[in-house]
């Protein structure tokens, strides 16, 4: 850990904290998939609402031009 210690004018004082414990951008992914596959229904039942919300878009699209 390393800490610094600013001093300003009229007696302010901002100390600033450095933690070497931090989580790296791998582990943060790791979490991120680990805890996206406790959703998995979730999203699975919104990628098929998309997927026909898109169909009938696509439907009322044709039957309003006449093809």
């Amino acid at each position: 850990m390393m800490e610094q210690t600013i001093s300003d004018v009229e007696n302010f004082t901002k100390t600033v904290n450095f933690s070497e414990g931090g989580s790296s951008d791998v582990e943060a992914g790791i979490q991120f998939i680990y805890h996206m596959r406790e959703h998995i229904i979730d999203i699975g039942i919104a990628t098929v609402y998309g997927l026909v919300v898109y169909a009938l878009f696509l439907w009322i699209t044709k039957t309003i031009k006449g093809f």
